[in-house]
């Protein structure tokens, strides 16, 4: 530790000359004793740079590599701070963005992995030196944790504490360490620091995952000492310092400092031996309590160094571990709840003369169950209470007694059995009109002892549910509608405003209210107001209220509603307002906020600040009504809903991080319909995932459940349907990922029967934070859903069955590790496909394996099949697909026998069946040892297959073009849209192919997200060897020098990419571009975007002529490797037609009855290339 301290000192010192010199560079008067006091000396602050926080407001949100100044000060075991970014993907643990950009490109503070370890290891984070502080000054940071590994957090996974340059410490955070993936907010309350400080950051752990702890956007609030006015001198009602601040009357002689130099302590007349500070003992202060359980006179020293959850951290009087104060907390054996300290007998008083009380509480932690000021006079009755626990700070109370007898003043503190906290008390200031009394004390007449509850239950007071006959469990709750409701409100405040209740009476008829009013606290927050714990909630539970905030200044405050959850403690504001509802106080809004299902109990709270309290200005809440918020009650409403007019049986997730929301002129049926929607572009937006959740139901037959949706947008995101069982588990039944297009699709997927109660999962996954997502007509009906247009394989097998000799496999790498180590739709190892195991083991030579769709209805053209495929081993056999018609024999679409390396290749077949069909995909086996084929990604387009030397001018699709979903090549996706229905982004006036705002093109918008200069691949499929083939394209770059356009000739067996084309000079029209490439092995091209800050960068009508060159010449013998293998497979047919006429001429004649056209695409590609752009659709259908 004393190591510690010197390196403290020597940053110390370093820091001091380092901003000298800055000083001296920036021709700044102001000295280096004047820096980092949160005061700008020099115009451009630059005073106040590197000081843990920049500039004048204070801040350091980690964008810098600087680092405001903070530096690691011990890493034990190489677990330490590091300051990082979310990176390209979505971790397993740590953020899934940072807080101050809410993207993955912004950057945090972050704790690295520690493995398994005997003994715990510290990382501690520490500021530069900060000059001084004010008694109000504290430090709001968002702090996560996250027990991503669900290694066990330990007792102290984040706490703060301060180090002065004089040696002296303390404790000074401790935030709530339950597990939650979110960013959370937090307040170090610092308080008055004379000199010199370094505050530091620890994180303690035995185990625990990459960013499980992170920090992000601090913020030093109220932290000046007061400054001069601008008048020069200080007005009536104000104490004058020697510093030539200010300070209000009112906050002298109160134990505090507030000048900053003792002015306002000076000369006050105390009411000796009871004004009590503590150091030296509890004074005239009596102790003895008939309670087993006992109050102690102590300090944190003699508490626990080690532990920080133990003990209040630091005294109020030195804002130290040294200085004392009085203490309780739970015993290690729980007999007694309460207890109890007292002073001696003092005097009468009265109202001109009262005796009047200051002193500083600590209640902190969950042992904390409150702490009542009693007068035990002629009667005993409480005169102040504060319940439960106010959080790690010390907070002023002042009380005033006016009692016509010989009393005593009696404090009672109330404990819980808890985990950790307690309840001290320090710098007790008694005004010179409480006088001792040397008469006798009268024996008091003690309270009528409260009712018993009709129910023994705790769970069962104030859960919505009225139990009693009278409905005594739920009279006192918060809800006005009971006559003693009002008084289940309990005003938490700590600052110099508060909440308090007030009756009024208008002719005969009662009015009661909640208003705000001043207090004696030091902070300078908000006031808060609590109900006890209520619920657990149900689904449509919402709270009613009627709010004013009135008088003649046209920004009268700020008023909001929390949700204060029994175990994952404050969620962020369910609703707000800011401004004034009207000018005269007569005037109430009506107001409806959702709460919503919750599963734990919890509180809500009411929280406000007034700009300026006045008799003319009013902050106030009356007519608190709790609606629907029974646990067990179901609001009505089906499952199946269009969204025109509610959100029928669906209702929004409480245990999540932003919701849904009803967006109007963007409907699936109808244009200015509505439809819920998420903006990932939207920048107040933190936090993983926005869930909606059905009514619960029951399923004992198979369902499908079909909805229309957008993912639309360059860095989107993804989307999941999930089932919800009973016992909390969820299952992956749907998902999407990366750009679709703006254009709806039809999405279904089965819903597996259940023989108990479910409800089904809506989930938007904010992995990316530009594009939009949107859902509309849900149906979901009894019946198994039909061959779906998309499948992916991700969470369900489609419907798709196995038979024959060896089975067909539903698996991932991670899971089976075998056959591909990634899959094709997401590019990573924890990806689906199908996969056939052809190794002699398993299926002998000659034997074969079918994997069979369901049933597809017959349309009257023709439509293409796509799929991936990938093939592994020597010999890993032949893979043959069929269409399968459910009145006659099988036609072949596609067949192909050769090794393709590890790669994911490209198939495709015209399908021309107008009755209904199946899809056959088999494998044979050809009898080699290790070996397998895999399927993934299998399409259904309404259009017959591309050819190589068609236009693709993107009216039908991307025509084998794709974007990629891997994170080490490129961030962004092209997105297909059209200048009609883009609605958010700037795009070119009119496509290329049609010149008209109906026509479709490929583009990269600016937006306000910073992803400005990230890049998309937009790949072709994999081509031939070739002499010379052309290129052309239509670009539209309408800004010089913002996006970039680059083309590559990408070599799959040499690794490498060459760079043919670079385009950034930008043209308000759309402009040809051509090229020619030569390759001696397959190859792919890239179309890589950049992305602007200002401009659009769009593509259309994108060709390439195999074999032909841009001047027309024909410079290969063949055109592609698909025309060998048509010819060689029609020549095969023709064979085989012939042996078969001669042997089996009946058999012919029924076989050839069907009329199919039958094309195979022997295309294939590199696994760098993803799944979901190849096939943009007006309104496709997928599963």
């Amino acid at each position: 530790m004393a190591a510690c301290h010197w390196i403290l000192f020597v940053c110390l010192t370093l820091n001091f000359c380092q901003r000298a010199v800055a000083l001296e560079r920036n021709g700044c008067s102001s000295s280096p004793e004047e820096t980092c006091d949160f005061v700008c000396d020099c115009q451009d602050c630059s005073d106040e740079q590197g000081c843990g926080y920049q500039g004048r407001d204070f801040v350091c949100d980690f964008e810098h590599e600087g680092q405001c100044g903070w530096t690691l000060l011990s890493d034990e075991g190489g677990y330490m701070w590091q300051r990082r970014q979310r990176g390209n993907t979505l971790p397993d643990s740590g953020p899934s963005s940072d807080y101050t950009t809410g993207t993955s490109t912004g950057w945090f503070m972050a704790v690295t992995a520690v493995t398994t370890s005997d003994t715990p290891r510290t990382t501690v984070l520490v500021s530069p030196a900060i000059k001084h502080s004010s008694p109000t000054c504290r430090l709001r940071l968002r702090y996560f944790i996250w027990d991503a590994g669900h290694k066990g957090l330990g007792d102290t996974p984040l706490w703060g504490s301060v180090w002065q340059a004089d040696g002296e410490k303390a404790v000074v955070w401790r935030p709530e360490n339950t597990s939650i993936r979110s960013w959370r907010e937090g307040i170090i309350y610092l308080g008055r620091f004379s000199g010199p400080f370094h505050i530091q950051l620890h994180s303690t752990r035995s185990e625990g995952m990459q960013g499980d702890v992170s920090i992000d956007q601090m913020e030093f609030l109220d932290c000046a000492l007061p400054a001069p006015p601008e008048s020069g001198t200080c007005g009536p009602g104000f104490v004058t310092c020697k510093r030539d601040g200010c300070v209000e009357d009112y906050k002298a002689c109160d134990g505090t400092d507030d000048c900053g130099d003792g002015t306002d302590e000076e000369n006050c007349v105390y009411r000796e031996n009871f004004s009590c500070d503590f150091e030296d003992g509890p004074c005239e202060w009596d102790l003895q309590t008939i309670s087993s359980l006992k109050w102690k006179w102590t300090n944190q020293m003699n508490i626990s160094l080690s532990e920080p959850l133990k003990g209040p951290g630091r005294d109020h009087t030195t804002n130290t571990e040294a200085g004392h104060f009085l203490y309780v907390t739970k015993p290690d054996v729980m007999k007694s709840d309460w207890t109890s300290f007292q002073s001696p007998p003092l005097a009468p008083t009265n109202e001109t003369h009262p005796c009047r009380m200051v002193m500083y509480t600590h209640q902190f932690g969950r042992v904390s169950g409150g702490l009542s000021v009693l007068v035990a006079g002629n009667q005993i009755y409480p005169v102040w209470e504060r319940g439960g626990a106010l959080g790690d700070l010390w907070v002023k109370a002042e009380v005033e007694f006016v009692v016509n007898s010989t009393f005593q003043i009696l404090f009672v503190a109330a404990i819980r059995d808890q985990a950790y906290g307690g309840i001290a008390i320090d710098d007790i200031v008694l005004s010179p009109e409480c006088r001792l009394s040397t008469e006798s004390m009268p024996r008091p007449d003690f309270p009528p002892s409260p009712a018993h509850p009709c129910t023994d239950d705790d769970l069962k007071m104030c859960d919505f549910m009225e139990d009693c006959p009278a409905g005594e469990d739920e009279s006192q709750c918060g809800d006005f509608s009971y006559e003693m409701g009002s008084s289940g409100w309990t005003d938490a405040s700590i600052g110099s405003q508060a909440w308090e209740l007030k009756l009024e009476y208008n002719e005969t008829i009662k009015e009661e209210f909640l208003t705000l009013t001043g207090a004696p606290g030091q902070q300078r927050s908000e006031a808060q107001t609590l109900t006890p714990l209520l619920g657990p909630s149900g689904p449509a539970c919402t709270l009613q209220f009627s709010y004013s905030l009135s008088g003649s200044n046209p920004h009268i405050g700020y008023l909001a509603v929390y949700v204060v959850d029994g175990v994952l403690g404050t969620h962020p504001v369910l609703w707000e307002f800011s401004g004034r509802t009207n000018q005269t106080a007569e005037t109430w809004v009506k107001e409806e906020v959702y709460v919503g299902a919750r599963d734990h109990r919890f509180q809500l709270e009411f929280r406000a600040r007034a700009e300026e309290l006045s008799s003319s200005s009013q902050i106030a809440v009356k007519d608190v009504h709790f609606v629907k918020c029974f646990a067990l009650y179901e609001p009505s409403g089906e499952i199946s809903c269009n969204f025109e007019v509610n959100l029928c049986g669906w209702y929004q997730d409480q245990t999540d991080n932003y919701d849904w929301r009803l967006h109007s002129g963007m409907d699936h049926t109808v244009h200015d319909g509505r439809s819920l929607v998420v903006d990932m572009w939207d920048t107040s937006l933190r936090g993983l995932s926005g869930r909606l959740l059905s009514v619960g139901t029951y399923s004992y037959t198979e369902h499908c459940l079909s909805f229309f949706y957008k993912l639309y947008g360059p860095n989107t995101g993804a989307f999941s349907v999930k089932q919800l069982l009973a016992d909390n588990s969820e299952e992956l039944l749907w998902t999407r990922s990366g750009a679709h297009g703006n254009v709806w699709h039809e999405g279904h997927c089965s819903v597996p029967p259940q023989l108990i109660g479910f409800q089904l999962v809506f989930e938007a996954t904010r992995s990316g934070f530009d594009g939009q997502l949107a859902l509309d007509d849900v149906a979901f009906v009894r019946r198994p859903c039909s061959l779906p247009t998309v499948c992916s394989f991700e969470s369900q097998t489609c419907g798709y069955t196995s038979s024959g000799r060896a089975r067909w496999v539903h698996q991932s790498w991670a899971s089976a590790n075998t056959g591909p180590k990634t899959d094709h739709s997401l590019e990573t190892e924890n990806g689906f496909y199908m996969l056939a195991h052809s190794g002699v083991d398993v299926l002998p030579e000659g034997s074969v394996t079918t994997l069979t769709s369901p049933v597809r209805r017959g349309l009257s053209h023709t439509e293409c099949v796509h799929f991936w495929y990938h093939t592994g081993g020597k010999k890993p056999g032949t893979l043959n697909m069929y269409v399968k018609p459910t009145d006659g024999s099988r036609i072949q679409l596609f067949s192909s026998s050769i090794r393709q390396g590890h790669a994911w290749r490209h198939g495709q077949g015209n399908v021309s069946w107008h009755g209904d069909w199946q899809l056959e995909f088999e494998v044979k086996g050809e009898g080699d040892l290790f070996s397998f084929i895999a399927i993934d990604d299998i399409t259904y387009s309404t259009h017959s297959c591309p050819t190589t030397d068609r236009v693709c001018d993107f009216e039908k699709g991307l025509c084998g073009w794709s974007n990629t979903q891997n994170p080490s090549v490129d961030m962004l996706d092209w997105d297909l849209t059209s200048v009609q229905a883009e609605m958010f982004y700037s795009a070119p006036p009119y496509d290329h192919t049609l010149f008209t705002e109906e026509g479709h093109f490929l583009f990269l918008p600016n937006s306000q997200r910073d992803t400005a200069n990230q890049n998309a691949w937009l790949l072709s499929p994999h081509l031939a060897p070739t002499k010379g083939t052309c290129l052309s394209f239509w670009v539209y770059q309408a800004t010089m020098y913002d996006t970039k356009l680059t083309v590559w000739k990408l070599s799959n067996s040499e690794g490498t990419r060459q760079e043919l084309l670079t385009l950034h000079e930008g043209g308000v029209n759309w402009k040809r571009f051509s090229v020619n490439i030569t390759s001696d092995t397959e190859y792919q091209i890239v179309l890589e975007g950049f992305k602007g800050e200002k401009g659009v960068l769009a593509l259309d009508d994108i060709q390439y002529t195999v074999g032909v060159n841009c001047a027309g010449q024909k410079t290969d013998q063949t055109s592609s490797d698909n025309t060998g293998t048509i010819v060689a497979s029609v020549v095969v047919v023709i064979v085989l037609l012939v042996l078969l006429a001669v042997l089996l001429v009946f058999y012919l004649k029924t076989k050839h009855k069907a009329d199919a056209l039958i094309q195979e695409s022997n295309v294939s590609r590199i696994s760098c290339v993803g799944f979901g752009n190849d096939m943009y659709e007006s309104e496709p259908t997928e599963g």
